[in-house]
């Protein structure tokens, strides 16, 4: 039941996508060759319209091969793709992505009908701490951290997930009754203790562990990956965003806590010591990330806001991967996406179908429009590579030679595939090795 979903969501997904370059490219008047789903030989099809459309073997990526494109001597044709302008090309280009990011927009919409938003809603203020020096209060709506828009609380999360405190100000707008204030926050240092444990902090999902980290009290405590929390101390935990909350009103020191948490149906209590990890800065308060119902033009409004920070997120996390930053064992691959989707399944099926499906609905948002940010990075082979091609050719006035265009495209290709297989390699190590 796992792989079959995660099958549907990547056929979903990627059906769109290609659907986006069809649609563009019939309009343009461009033949389509050849419309596939996977990868590797047929196994079933049929042609209409002068198309072959497939269903391959392999269940990842797919294709909408055109006339031309692959620099065949249908080139100069008039129903080829180099045939056409470059506007033309480029609409046809951006089609999938875009196509990808409008998936996203109305799975969000879904989402946001059924559970509403995340106000960035303070929620708590610590006594004499930077935000209550500054004059910030519980019930204000966070709209501005530094030069980042806030519009979610998940954005107040992901803000502190690439911005490391330090002891330099940070300048944060609020909304209090339909007044917008200003205010700047001294980060306070604090001692950091850590539980050594990683988790999603979003609502949408149980509060699992993701990672552990060696050395420190949870994995000392005998928890393992996949163990889900359910309550720390005297406080239950329904989800990521509850315990993310707890964390944030009740810093960790070095007092023992009790966790509560559950393997295979059974439910375990132990007691931990936090330890101490180093120093750390605060900035005083809690946030909210608990979603709660809105009206129609709300849902559309946030909808399209929700897009914007899964993409946000993903061009952050890239820049990351290219400074170094972010770890091999952070980057994952189809197996990585097949397993999240599994252990979403086996945490929500017993909560109802709605909780289930949302619970998917939310990851297919993020992989929608994560697949249209990756397809529009200048990578050889891929659209945001072709479409690179076509930005030069309209800067020089005339069009790369073709034949050394598809020579790039294809050691592009050559060398992403080699990236899955590492990927995939990593993966199977990290996901099965680890558990």
């Amino acid at each position: 039941m796992k792989i079959i979903i995660a099958i549907l969501i990547f056929g979903i997904l990627v059906l769109i996508h290609e659907l986006g370059h069809f649609i563009f490219a019939r309009i343009n008047g461009i033949e389509v060759v050849d419309f596939s789903i996977g990868m590797g030989p047929r196994l079933c099809g049929f042609k209409a319209f002068g198309t072959q459309f497939s269903i391959r073997l392999l269940p990842i990526g797919g294709a909408c091969m055109m006339l031309g494109e692959d620099q065949d001597q249908n080139m100069e044709n008039e129903h080829s793709f180099y045939s056409k302008n470059v506007w033309q090309r480029i609409s046809v280009l951006f089609a999938g992505p875009g196509f990808n990011f409008v998936l996203a927009f109305v799975f969000s919409l879904f989402i946001m009908g059924s559970v509403g938003f995340d106000p960035a809603r303070v929620t708590g203020i610590t006594p004499e701490g930077p935000a209550a020096d500054a004059g910030m209060q519980e019930g204000d709506i966070i709209t501005k951290i530094d030069k980042s828009g806030i519009s979610l609380g998940r954005e107040v999360y992901s803000w502190f997930m690439f911005h490391e405190l330090s002891d330099e100000p940070i300048n944060v707008t609020v909304k209090r009754g339909g007044e917008k204030i200003k205010m700047t926050l001294l980060p306070e240092a604090y001692d950091k203790y850590l539980l050594g444990f990683t988790y999603n902090g979003d609502e949408a999902y149980t509060a699992d562990i993701q990672e552990l980290s060696p050395g420190y009290p949870m994995a000392e405590a005998g928890l393992a990956v996949g163990d889900v929390i359910t309550k720390v101390g005297d406080t239950e935990v329904a989800n990521g965003g509850e315990l993310y909350t707890y964390f944030e009103q009740n810093p960790l020191n070095g007092q023992p806590i009790e966790v509560t948490y559950t393997r295979n149906g059974e439910t375990f209590t132990t007691t931990v010591t936090p330890k101490y990890a180093s120093s750390g800065y605060s900035l005083g308060f809690s946030y909210n990330l608990v979603r709660e119902e809105t009206n129609a033009w709300e849902t559309i409004k946030y909808s399209a806001i929700e897009v914007k920070y899964v993409i946000t997120d993903t061009i952050r996390g890239l820049g990351k991967l290219f400074t170094g930053k972010l770890k091999s064992n952070e980057v994952g691959s189809v197996v990585a996406i097949v397993d999240l989707v599994g252990d979403t399944y086996e945490e929500t099926k017993d909560e109802g179908a709605k909780i289930t499906i949302l619970s998917l609905l939310n990851i297919a948002v993020f992989l929608s429009a994560n697949l249209g940010v990756m397809n529009l990075l200048p990578i050889p082979a891929l659209d945001g590579g072709k479409l690179l091609f076509c930005i030069i050719e309209i800067v020089r006035g005339k069009p790369v030679d073709r034949e050394k265009e598809g020579m790039v495209h294809f050691i592009g290709l050559i060398l992403l595939l080699i990236l899955m297989v590492f990927l995939v390699f990593n993966d199977v190590k990290n996901i099965f090795f680890a558990k």
